[in-house]
């Protein structure tokens, strides 16, 4: 199963030709099961540019399937600590918003499909499964 990030998302609804946008079409069309989290929706909802864009991505996203943290108190401490590790490394997350997303990838075992620097950065300190499909990261 894969946790589809905002990045792939936001670059697919607007048409982007990248490998991240090419893995998500692939597993759709293998039937690969896929899903996203409550913060990713937010995310994705929050860059609606008017009303009636809202509404159809609304639509749209509240059909899919949603993973959220196992658990609020220790998944968002497991986030917070996994934070802490990568800047103990000398790796810098810009959002911390990445670290709860990637910690529900982890709480729930799957792979993440991205095209974000944050989870690169991550992959040096933890080990975050990544989906590539079939072409690359």
């Amino acid at each position: 199963m894969i946790l589809v990030d905002t990045s792939v998302l936001v670059d697919l609804f607007k048409g982007v030709d990248n490998a991240p946008v090419h893995s998500l079409r692939e597993a759709i069309h293998q039937q690969i099961p896929f899903g996203l989290s409550s913060i990713i929706y937010q995310e994705i909802l929050q860059g609606a540019k008017t009303r009636k864009e809202y509404k159809i991505l609304q639509e749209y996203l509240s059909t899919q399937r949603f993973f959220n943290p196992k658990d609020h108190l220790s998944s968002y401490g497991d986030a917070a600590d996994l934070y802490f590790r990568c800047r103990k490394e000398g790796v810098t997350i810009r959002s911390t918003i990445d670290c709860l997303i990637a910690q529900t990838a982890i709480d729930h075992d799957l792979y993440l499909l991205h095209n974000d620097k944050d989870f690169l950065a991550m992959r040096t300190v933890i080990d975050l499964r990544i989906y590539r499909g079939s072409y690359g990261e």
